[in-house]
């Protein structure tokens, strides 16, 4: 460097004219062949069918499409064109400048703006590849626990991996946590070799998305944590006929935030894990398993006293018999309920587990009752009698 500027000394002032025109031509010579360049490559991108350029996809969602892919790479070129240009004409400036005495401390402290930031860069990089490389083995690490939990979370799932006292339901929610816990704990271990990490600004931004996620997910994470609670209770599976909030229908969706149901008019009825948590659960399915009975349905007659007891029971528990999706055995019985001053309440009781045909159950054994006490000749109505009286003064 010294050689160069002992000769730029010895040089005729013309001279170092003559290289500082012939440098500034050059550099506008380049900065018009690179927009040449460029101007060439988006006339290609525009006229071509670019079949080559394909949607950007991730698991089958369309992000973006062809049209917005080519926009954004056009907008890119585009950046990368300025930047460029931008950096050969700081860097002619100092080789300009360097040419005479009067501005070479000015190129000296422009080639300085120059380098200083590169050679920090350089320097920082190779300095921070002993944490890189830490980093890329602790994730590297916490990535294969997380396939192992999650072969035998699939291996209890499928009933070939049985724990004691452990539902095949549970292993996916367990997995999640595990997994939610574990990367947690990664990014906790990770956290000091980040760059930058010490720095007050970094520690800053990092309390400030603290409290902007602690403010604004305050019934998201009740919902969450309801959710894994409803998970371990084991109220419902999904496939269940439920009766939450008087709301019957069959368990389509339970996720850790949701349960929807889906009645039997095909409405989808979605309530959150908090109220579900908070509400009262009847579950149909868990009377009507292989190991139980079955789920006892009934209906209610009144009949009058002139007809015995004993013949409105052998109406009802035929009546019961011949209704399709009941049950034999157990066999269906009768239970009389109320004794009014004009007539007696009698309540059939049947077994089914068809609990996803129950209304329609209910509408064949409503038919079979009516045409059983026709069939009988008993007259199914009730008298009923009201005595009004006034005072008359």
């Amino acid at each position: 460097m010294a050689l160069i500027l002992e000769w730029l000394e010895e040089m005729p002032y013309i001279y170092r004219l003559g290289i500082a025109f012939a440098v500034i031509i050059g550099q506008i010579l380049l900065i018009w062949l690179v927009w040449f360049l460029f101007k060439q490559f988006n006339k290609r991108l525009e006229n071509k069918d670019n079949d080559k350029i394909k949607p950007f996809v991730i698991h089958k969602f369309k992000i973006l499409s062809a049209k917005q892919v080519l926009g954004l790479i056009e907008k890119f070129l585009r950046l990368l064109k300025y930047i460029i240009t931008g950096l050969q004409l700081f860097i002619t400036l100092p080789i300009v400048f360097s040419l005479f005495p009067a501005t070479r401390e000015l190129a000296s402290t422009l080639f300085h703006y120059i380098l200083d930031p590169i050679k920090n860069i350089a320097v920082g990089t190779v300095l921070y590849i002993p944490n890189f490389i830490t980093i890329i083995i602790i994730a590297t690490v916490t990535r294969y626990v997380l396939k192992a939990l999650r072969f035998f979370a699939l291996q209890i799932e499928k009933g070939k991996l049985k724990l004691p006292h452990f539902y095949t339901e549970w292993a996916q929610p367990t997995y999640k946590i595990l997994q939610v816990l574990l990367w947690a704990f990664t990014i906790a271990i990770i956290y000091p070799y980040l760059p930058g990490s010490d720095s007050r600004a970094f520690q800053g931004v990092s309390v400030f998305i603290g409290i902007i996620f602690s403010i604004g997910s305050t019934s998201a994470i009740g919902n969450l944590v309801a959710g894994l609670v409803i998970t371990y209770m084991r109220p419902f599976k999904i496939g269940d006929r439920v009766n939450i909030k008087d709301i019957t229908g069959f368990v389509v969706e339970k996720n850790l935030m949701v349960v929807r149901l889906k009645t039997h008019k095909n409405e989808y009825v979605t309530f959150p894990n908090l109220i579900i948590l908070g509400s009262s659960i009847i579950n149909y399915n868990t009377s009507s398993d292989e190991d139980e009975e079955g789920l006892i349905i009934y209906a209610e007659v009144t009949v009058g006293y002139s007809t015995p007891w004993q013949t409105v029971n052998d109406i009802l528990i035929n009546a019961a018999l011949v209704t399709e999706h009941i049950q034999k055995k157990p066999k269906p019985f009768v239970l009389q309920t109320k004794l009014d001053d004009f007539y007696a309440c009698y309540q059939i009781n049947c077994y089914t587990k068809d609990v996803g045909r129950i209304p329609k159950t209910y509408t064949m054994l409503y038919e079979n009752i009516q045409n059983g006490f026709r069939d009988s000749g008993i007259d199914m109505t009730s008298a009923h009698y009201e005595v009004i009286t006034e005072n008359k003064k």
